[in-house]
């Protein structure tokens, strides 16, 4: 079922496991990340970018996710979400197409112009029951937008920023920067760092470019206060790896639905095993409030 996503990540705070958000870019992406959301019984945000939206459309993509939710996800909350959000414009159409959470990205402005950005957003957002992720210190990594790949230096988060940031925004969920970074790069993370913004803010907090992270540190990061994971890259790797195999396996073949089915097996796996790493596989009653 199409879910808020205020629902999952309340849930998921409360209970102390992280929700997933997965990156989708296409049908069957979408149906990999529901497939494993139903076996696992866990609550999932699927996330879109303005990448995918410049590639697929914002009618077309949102209403795959909606359509998929309430067709083949009966008893699971699914909620949408759009990733990376750079301009307001952008951030408004998602919100207007019945996206019911949002990432304003400001990171890469000063701090009083990030405030001011997201602020704006919030005030759109909330007045339309939308909740907003802020983001303070940059996240490292390769980030891909409608014209090239953009090599993003990192910054970690600054306690007292993020604090004076949450607190003039008023934003619902902070995404932080920790020694995490986009990719499949194993980061160092900063544990230490993660405790003090924990104990500085009482609000989720998110954490992106979990495709390289061990096993053992998600679940330390999730015993530490990261309420929601983003995953995208590993998913991309996934279905693009098993595809090429696919057509290794079958030169001849030349049904698209023949070739493209196992990778969104492919996809469902790792989404499955995240799910369960995460703590959130069981979890999909409490998602719906």
């Amino acid at each position: 079922m199409l879910a808020h996503a205020k629902d999952l990540i309340k849930d998921a705070f409360k209970r102390s496991y992280a929700v997933g958000s997965f990156n989708t870019f296409d049908l069957e992406v979408t149906q990999g990340i529901v497939n494993a959301a139903n076996k696992e019984n866990a609550p999932v945000i699927i996330m879109v970018s303005e990448s995918t939206i410049d590639y697929a459309g914002i009618k077309p993509i949102t209403h795959i996710v909606s359509t998929i939710a309430k067709n083949e996800a009966i008893q699971i909350p699914v909620a949408l979400h759009l990733d990376h959000g750079k301009k307001f414009h952008s951030v408004v159409e998602t919100i207007n197409a019945g996206f019911t959470s949002v990432q304003i990205d400001g990171s890469d402005l000063a701090l009083d112009e990030n405030i001011m950005l997201t602020k704006q957003i919030v005030d759109y957002a909330h007045k339309r029951n939308v909740i907003v992720q802020g983001e303070v210190g940059r996240i490292p990594g390769i980030h891909a937008t409608s014209e090239k790949l953009v090599v993003k230096r990192g910054a970690p988060t600054n306690v007292n920023d993020a604090v004076k940031f949450v607190k003039q925004t008023g934003v619902d969920t902070l995404a932080v920067s920790i020694g995490n970074c986009h990719g499949l790069a194993a980061p160092k993370l900063d544990f230490g760092l993660l405790k003090k913004i924990r104990e500085s803010l009482d609000i989720p907090l998110v954490l992106h470019g979990g495709s390289g992270t061990k096993a053992e540190d998600v679940k330390k990061l999730v015993a530490a206060g990261i309420t929601d994971i983003n995953i995208d890259s590993e998913l991309r790797k996934a279905f693009t790896n098993k595809l090429r195999e696919t057509l290794k396996a079958k030169p001849k073949e030349f049904d698209p639905r023949v070739i493209i089915a196992p990778s969104r097996q492919a996809v469902s796996k790792v989404v499955s095993e995240k799910m369960e790493i995460f703590g959130a596989a069981g979890k999909a009653n409490g998602g719906i409030l």
